[in-house]
């Protein structure tokens, strides 16, 4: 049998591609002589070495070998035929394998042999790997290779760990580093190195070494190794405390975080409701026309969509963008969604909410039929199901700190609330608006009689809050599912929050959402419990509720009635 690779093996091995070097290592029955070629695509493409490796291993290269003995190595194309034979490409050049003759060579895969592996040549395959990740450019790709090298906790990857720390700019990959040295250093044989390791992972509260450091403990007791046991169990103290301190700033977080989604979601409804007394049972689907219509300005900014509203079919074109581009459809979406939501708002106003200014019962039957109404609407339009909204790259992932992770939409969802809440700030105190709202929700009469249009006032100040309500949906259609019922899971929310804080006080409703949020999240951390953490929360309102009707802050108005 005659190898058709033998005159490549004069040739440079670091110059050459992946598909050469597993065509030859695949044809070669030596095993040994297969892990030296292996070994030599260190220097190769990453993407293409993980390529090839994974077809060779999965048993997609298969050897032919031809009427004068040649052995070459080739991958199956397409289907097989009606006789179940199958064109063949090679590996080397991946074109159609062709005979003398210049006619297509067709085989059954029982015609052919498989390229097999055994685990030490897998075991090198991995190795070569392992050592193009640790190399790789990408910050990302080393220290998730970093992480897997020492869970892996093979002595003979320590060397390759050491040559990659002496080079390693990262302050991330840096400390990934020190955390999987130490990991391997618990296999050791040497006792006062598997100590120094132990210590080492306990003083830096590593997470991922809990259980090999209880490995480690248990032997040492065993082996009434009475000093590497005790010195196990301070470390498993010192980690124990730091996961009850990353819990806790996670809690914190995330308490906030639920906080500044309260806040956002009732913000307009303290606007609506507070200062013009509208009980507005159509807040919810006010936030859900938000989230809308970021889902649509996404679509546009991607390939369109089509809408079937009353059996109609209207087709929306895109704009066909990717990458950067298609991730700035969310900073449009932001406007429009507030413009689309107070128009939406302004409507219902000038429709309906106008003939019912303090007439609080009226106002909420009405109100929560044009819910119900618009309900309908969506799913008409959009359907009853869900639709998908994609966060752009920009508010995904996380900002890892000492094991604690903040969310990058979860980040921009305080920093958004915060936003809102100097911007109906700046409106309500800066402004011309503002200082009509102020005067009008203080004494309406004498406000009218002062000259001041209250109807138009009215007008703005209901389009103003519904829009606050549509950024709040456009921001949730980031973090939750986007639907017809969105915004019933907030109603409720909004209203408690909004009363708890004080009828018509914005810094009332601040401090309510901040605070139901953290109570909200601690209890169910606390707990374990989510429903019953919720029951609690709701309980601990009412009681407050019964102690101060009126709320955190009380509004004050110059109205005699």
């Amino acid at each position: 049998m005659h190898l058709w690779f033998a005159p490549l093996q004069a040739q440079d091995q670091a110059a050459r591609s992946a598909r050469e070097v597993v065509a030859e290592a695949s044809a070669l029955i030596d095993v040994d002589q297969q892990k030296a070629l292996v070994e030599t695509l260190a220097a190769a493409s990453p993407e293409e070495v993980a390529i090839w490796f994974a077809k060779w291993k999965e048993g997609e290269i298969y050897l032919l070998e031809d009427d004068a003995g040649n052995v070459s190595a080739v991958t199956l194309e397409g289907e097989p035929d009606a006789e179940d034979k199958y064109s063949l490409a090679s590996v080397v050049t991946g074109k159609t394998v062709a005979g003398a003759d210049g006619a297509v060579i067709r085989k059954t895969k029982d015609e052919i042999t498989m390229a097999d592996t055994d685990s030490s040549l897998r075991k090198a395959m991995k190795g070569v790997t392992d050592r193009m990740a640790l190399s790789s450019a990408d910050p990302v790709r080393r220290l998730r290779a970093v992480k897997d090298t020492g869970l892996e906790q093979d002595p003979n990857k320590l060397v390759l760990l050491e040559q990659r720390a002496a080079v390693e700019k990262s302050g991330k990959v840096k400390a990934a580093l020190v955390e999987a040295m130490a990991l391997i250093k618990l296999r050791s044989e040497d006792l006062a190195v598997r100590e120094a390791a132990v210590m080492e992972l306990g003083k830096m509260g590593s997470i991922a070494s809990q259980e090999a450091i209880k490995t480690v403990r248990t032997e040492a007791e065993t082996a009434g190794q009475t000093k590497l046991a005790a010195v196990c169990s301070k470390a498993l103290s010192d980690i124990a405390g730091h996961i009850s301190r990353v819990n806790t700033a996670s809690t914190a977080f995330h308490g906030l975080s639920y906080g500044s989604v309260l806040l956002i979601a009732a913000i307009g409804l303290a606007i609506t409701f507070g200062l013009m007394g509208v009980i507005n049972m159509a807040h919810g689907e006010l936030i859900v026309v938000g989230a809308y219509t970021t889902y649509v300005i996404q679509k546009i900014f991607a390939a369109g969509l089509v809408l079937s509203p009353f059996g109609m079919k209207i087709s929306i074109p895109g704009f066909n963008l990717t990458g950067t581009s298609w991730g700035m459809y969310f900073i449009v979406a932001i406007p429009a969604s507030f413009l689309v939501a107070a128009g939406v708002g302004l409507l219902l106003e000038r429709s309906i909410i106008r003939f019912l200014y303090k007439r609080p019962l009226e106002s909420l039957l009405a109100t929560w039929g044009v819910s119900m109404v618009l309900q309908q609407l969506f799913k008409l339009v959009f359907g009853s199901n869900n639709v998908q909204v994609e966060s752009p790259a920009y508010l995904s992932g996380n900002w890892t700190v000492n094991d604690v992770a903040f969310n990058w939409n979860r980040v921009f969802v305080i920093a958004f609330a915060a936003f809102i809440i100097f911007l109906t700030w700046v409106i309500l105190t800066k402004t011309r608006l503002g200082l009509l709202i102020r005067a009008v929700m203080q004494n309406r009469s004498m406000a009218a009689c002062m000259g001041v249009r209250t109807e138009r006032v009215n007008m703005m100040t209901f389009a103003f809050g519904s829009g606050l309500a549509g950024l709040a949906g456009a921001f949730l259609s980031q973090i939750t599912n986007t639907g017809p019922n969105l915004g019933q899971a907030y109603i409720v929310d909004s209203f408690m929050t909004v009363v708890v804080g004080g009828v018509g006080n914005i810094m009332g409703t601040v401090i309510s959402a901040l605070g139901i949020g953290m109570a909200d999240q601690s209890l169910q951390q606390a707990l374990g419990n989510p429903v019953l953490g919720k029951i609690l929360v709701l309980g601990a309102i009412i009681l407050f509720l019964q102690w101060k009707p009126s709320g955190l802050f009380a509004t004050r108005s110059r109205s005699l009635d």
